[in-house]
């Protein structure tokens, strides 16, 4: 994508549409979302933290 940070919000809103348009998809997700997070280890005790 071309440098936008020299035009008008609206421009370069038009101009980041057209580039995320022309772009190839990206597929089926590889992993489950969020599987890089970090996880909290209170979380996963389920009922007997409440």
């Amino acid at each position: 994508m071309a440098d936008t940070s020299k035009l008008e919000p609206e421009e370069r809103k038009k101009a980041k549409r057209a580039a995320r348009k022309a772009a190839p998809a990206k597929g089926p997700r590889k992993g489950a979302r969020g599987e890089n997070k970090a996880k909290i280890k209170k979380a996963s005790r389920g009922q007997s933290k409440r």
